[in-house]
């Protein structure tokens, strides 16, 4: 049996937790998580030391490194290229891309969304300047979501606050949630297509195939035309253009919780937003706070402790 180990940082090692799916009870001495993972033993150590064992030790580790946005050292330059070279060139195609947004920030919702574009809109929307949301500022991105939002056929749907807080009292990891709001969103669209040409469905990649069809708790739709693309919003514009619709949708709730409270909040879980979470406790109490916000962050103790050490 092969195996693979990466020592990581505690920061890093927390990250890749929250795109895992739950752990087994029995952990071994010294462990802090162990699931099979596509046939893979996966263990994550007190020590920050992840290690995956199985004949496909190396593919499974770097897909899970990658998909929790984990730079992986010693790749080649030339396996990057092979595996960029290999890409589909989706954009020419008839395509369902599926993202989302949120996730990572402890205020807000969870936002997904999937879109259908075709080849002709394809075109139109490079002329718009549809591109990866991440590079966009919000007034840009709601500049665009309005234009795009009446062309193109699509589903969106919103995980408010509450309802992720009662998924992960359940034990749902945020993988699990993003996998059955993905496909729900995918199927929705596939519904208003009207018999329109479909190529592809491209789903930017937050787990491995694996993975995410155990989460779906349904079957994927069209299975034989899906694929997914890790940094999808560069290679393809129906990932995009998803992107840009699910980050409109995540600064909307964002600002009304501005205009609730009346005080600024950061996007992400940086200290900055440790600050405004204790403000918005002494405003209006944890409560409050608990329905604006993602509970399991860390945010939520640090805000309790910046607001005990005034007292």
């Amino acid at each position: 049996m092969s195996s693979n180990v990466y020592q990581l940082d505690a920061k890093t090692a927390d990250k890749l937790m929250q795109f895992l799916p739950g752990s087994d009870s029995n952990l071994p001495p010294g462990s802090k998580y162990r699931k099979k993972i596509e046939g893979q033993t996966v263990t994550v150590y007190s020590s920050n030391k992840l290690m995956v064992q199985g004949s496909a030790s190396e593919a499974v580790a770097l897909k899970l490194l990658r998909d929790a946005g984990i730079k992986v050292a010693g790749e080649s330059s030339e396996k990057k290229k092979s595996t960029s070279s290999n890409s589909i060139s989706y954009d020419g195609f008839n395509c369902i891309g599926s993202d989302e947004a949120g996730s990572g920030d402890y205020f807000g919702p969870m936002t997904v969304v999937a879109s259908y574009v075709n080849k002709k809109h394809a075109e139109i929307l490079k002329v718009l300047g549809v591109m990866d949301s991440k590079n966009l500022k919000d007034d840009k991105i709601i500049e665009l979501a309005e234009q795009i939002i009446p062309i193109i056929p699509h589903s969106l749907l919103v995980l408010d606050n509450p309802k992720y807080n009662e998924r992960k009292a359940l034990g749902w990891s945020q993988v699990k949630m993003k996998a059955v709001l993905h496909n729900q969103a995918i199927t929705n669209v596939l519904k208003k297509m009207d018999g329109e040409p479909l190529d592809y469905i491209v789903i930017d990649q937050f787990a491995v195939q694996g993975v995410y069809e155990n989460y779906a708790l349904t079957a994927i739709p069209e299975r034989d035309k899906t694929r997914f693309e890790t940094k999808g919003e560069s290679k393809s514009i129906a990932i995009a253009a998803s992107s840009i619709i699910a980050r409109y949708a995540f600064v909307k709730y964002y600002d009304e919780i501005i205009r609730e409270t009346g005080i600024h909040i950061t996007k992400g879980a940086g200290a900055k937003v440790d600050l405004e979470a204790a403000k918005i406790i002494e405003k209006k109490g944890i409560a409050y706070l608990d329905s604006v916000t993602k509970k399991d962050f860390k945010n939520r103790a640090k805000a309790l402790a910046l607001v005990n050490k005034k007292k």
